[in-house]
């Protein structure tokens, strides 16, 4: 039995019990008393109803309307966050506020730029809505210039794509821009152009995670972009002027050559190239960095991709063809080789005799000179013309072009190349606003039947920078029977309904070391002993260009419209007129061009704009003096040579009565400018240095198929040279009293 104690306890506890329930009870009276608690009010509830996704079915980048109705079914104002998801992904959140038994609709925008099924829920609505294929493009909107920046980054960072976008028609029009990133879309983006407008469209994406290069596309213009490791970033050095041989220079006191390319730690780097340089064939002397830095040795800050280029000039020696300088108001400074295209000995092809064909060269040249290069000299424009390689030359003719133009556009020349037969002093007008790059370059050196896709080189001819595509020297082929090509492929992008299509090129000839050319030569020669060579076998092939068909086949464009060489030594702008040179019906606006020799390309831009009117005022040089240059010359050329003195008469006009010179020659000519007409309101002037000239090499170096003599003399229309005993230089009175008063100056053969 339970002790009276334990009793006691007992009933002690439910009295407290009862004396706490009272006071709870009497606390609860008093709440309510005062109308702080309300009997039968219901806590906030949030309902949802009526999803309505709209519209059901969407192109990429089109909006999409998604709403519903909420309801708080409770007595109390409550809040209550609403997520939308998209396939399970979080995609928008909204936050409500709804008083007791208050209603209101939700509204959702959103915008899908991938094709395919999509499933909406908010709360425990669930609805559906497709994204389908975008409709076939029919916008007549121009998109250009796309260009990637910063070029170089690091992993996940922002990269800004832009372009220019132009509405050529006389209507309001849309476009759908594509973004697409290694070859993945990414998303659409829509713009809409009043007519005869233009715009800059601009639009960001991250970086990828991944080191290398990546693609990048809007529609059919294509760019790219590199990650490199954080906290590296790569620097670049090169040398523009006095040919293409290495530079070496220090870096940090450790011996480099340019071309130079290197990732590198970010930080400060010590760079110095030498004042001097001799380049074997000429000394070149320092004279600027590409960003104004007028001193060799230089300390540079890496913090973003740093391409810096060393420019060189000639001040003594030689290069290979006459070598032009002009007098700039304080000296005479050297502005390049002319008459490239002149070389005579060009070898076309090999017959199956073994019989070679020489091709045809072309004498003229035009050289655009630089902005104030040239200045007068007591109501004069001098310039003189050198010899310094060991070559004979055949100088026709010159004069100068003074161009005046519209303030902004500017004006070029083309370039002649070895099949030419005529020039025709075409001046074209570029509009540098306009100018579009190309979007897509690969390169490779390869044989023409080559399925290799070769190397993106886009980046390295979208601007004037010093840096160029690769080359090689066709010399080094595997073989006869396997000759490789530099092969250039460049997509121009759509230009479906341009009136006139012209290229703007920036490039360089390395003709390269002469040793391989001999043993090449002979190979070919030894395949035809054998009976191995079939007609017409090419053996240097001469460059030619190919434009793609309405099939998508390359074919070769005509003999008189091919690519013209560029120079050697230093690089040379010009334009090349390829309207109407794309077959009805083409829609892959691409060319390739190809090349045997060692020619590389800085730049190259497309322009679209209308030939501007030019004023165009011709000088005939009033005099001109032969002379030496002043250096002894061991030259084994012979024959009879032009007397020193006066020439002027020889120079005005080409008429194949030539100023014929050799080594430690030079030809001082002078243009008087009293009559030049000033520039018109607007109007801006600029020079051009037109020359006539051919030239030949001694044997055992680039001369092949003759003697190092002045004979057989070379005419404009041979069919190669040396020529076939059927054609001949005119020896009419005119010509042979030339020779008799002039080519006085006879050496003897060694």
């Amino acid at each position: 039995m339970p002790s009276r104690l334990a009793i006691s306890k007992l009933k002690a506890f439910l009295i407290i019990d009862l004396i706490f329930l009272g006071a709870v009870i009497s606390t609860y009276f008093y709440f309510q008393d005062q109308g702080l608690i309300v009997v039968g009010l219901k806590p906030a509830t949030f309902a949802f109803s009526d999803l309505n996704v709209y519209p059901a079915e969407v192109y990429p980048g089109e909006a999409i309307q998604i709403s519903l109705n909420a309801t708080n079914v409770g007595d109390l104002e409550g809040n209550e966050t609403l997520n939308l998801e998209i396939n399970d992904v979080l995609r928008d959140t909204k936050n409500i506020t709804l008083a007791g038994a208050e209603s209101q609709i939700i509204e959702f925008t959103h915008i899908e730029t991938m094709m395919g099924n999509y499933t909406v829920k908010v709360g425990d609505l669930i609805g559906t809505f497709i994204v389908k294929p975008a409709p076939p493009e029919t916008s007549k909107i121009i998109l250009s210039n796309l260009k990637v920046d910063p070029y170089e980054v690091w992993a996940d960072e922002p990269v800004t794509l832009t372009a220019i976008a132009q509405n050529p028609t006389t209507e309001t029009d849309r476009l759908t821009i594509k973004i697409i990133i290694d070859d993945v879309l990414l998303e659409y983006k829509f713009i809409e152009l009043e007519a005869g407008t233009s715009q800059t469209v601009e639009y960001t994406i991250n970086a990828s995670s991944s080191e290398g290069r990546h693609t990048v596309k809007l529609n059919t213009l294509s760019g790219s972009y590199i990650v490199v490791k954080t906290g590296y970033h790569t620097l670049m050095i090169n040398r523009s002027g006095g040919g293409s041989q290495p530079l070496p220079f220090t870096l940090d006191g450790r011996d480099v050559q340019a071309p130079f390319q290197e990732v590198l730690p970010i930080g400060e780097y010590r760079v110095s190239v030498p004042d001097i340089y001799d380049v074997g064939t000429g000394v070149l002397e320092f004279s600027y960095w590409s960003d104004g830095v007028k001193t060799a040795s230089r300390t540079v800050t890496l913090d973003n991709r740093l391409v810096l280029v060393a420019t060189y000039t000639i001040i003594s020696g030689w290069a290979s063809c006459p070598s032009l300088y002009v007098w700039n108001g304080t000296q005479y400074v050297y502005v390049c080789e002319v008459s490239n295209s002149g070389w005579l000995g060009d070898i076309d092809h090999i017959d199956a005799n073994g019989q070679i064909v020489f091709a045809g060269g072309n004498k003229w040249d035009y050289i655009k000179l630089g902005e104030n290069l040239i200045q007068p000299k007591d109501g004069y424009f001098d310039i003189v013309l050198t010899q310094q390689w060991d070559e004979l030359f055949y100088f026709d003719s010159t004069y100068m072009m003074v161009v005046d133009h519209p303030a902004d556009v500017d004006v070029y020349t083309t370039m002649s190349n070895y099949v030419n037969t005529v020039f025709n002093d075409q001046i074209y007008t570029v509009n540098p606003t306009t100018l579009m790059s190309p979007v897509n370059a690969t390169y490779i050196w390869a044989p023409v039947d080559t399925n290799e896709e070769g190397e993106n080189v886009l980046s390295l001819i979208s601007q004037l920078d010093g840096v160029f595509t690769p080359g090689n020297n066709g010399l080094y082929s595997q073989s006869w029977t396997n000759i490789s090509l530099n092969q250039l492929a460049v997509d121009l992008g759509d230009l479906s309904g341009a009136k006139q299509i012209k290229l703007l090129l920036t490039g360089m000839a390395d003709w390269g070391d002469p040793t391989p050319y001999y043993p090449w030569i002979a190979s070919f020669e030894e395949a035809a002993a054998q009976g191995l060579i079939a007609d017409g076998t090419e053996m240097c092939p001469a460059p030619y260009m190919e434009v793609k068909d309405a099939n998508g086949n390359w074919i070769k464009v005509p003999k008189d419209k091919q690519i013209p060489l560029p120079s050697d030594y230093v690089p040379r702008t010009f334009v090349v007129d390829i309207t109407d040179l794309f077959p009805a019906g083409t829609t892959d606006f691409q060319i390739r061009i190809n090349n045997f020799w060692n020619i590389s390309w800085d730049y190259i831009g497309i322009d679209l704009s209308a030939q501007e009117n030019i004023i165009v005022q011709k000088i005939i040089p009033d005099r001109a003096l032969l002379g030496q240059i002043g250096f002894e010359t061991l030259s084994n050329s012979y024959g009879a040579f032009t007397r020193y003195g006066d020439v002027t008469s020889l120079v005005q006009i080409a008429d194949e009565m030539y100023v014929i010179g050799r080594q430690g020659d030079q030809i001082h000519v002078r243009f008087p400018i009293v009559n030049l007409a000033t520039p018109d309101e607007g109007m801006v002037r600029e020079y051009f240095i037109v020359t006539a000239c051919f030239y030949k090499d001694e044997p055992g170096e680039w001369g092949y198929g003759f003697n190092f003599s002045v004979d057989p003399l070379p005419f404009q229309g041979m069919s190669g040279y040396p020529y076939p005993d059927t054609e001949s230089y005119p020896y009419d009175p005119a010509h042979l009293a030339y020779l008799e008063e002039y080519n006085t100056r006879v050496i003897a053969p060694p």
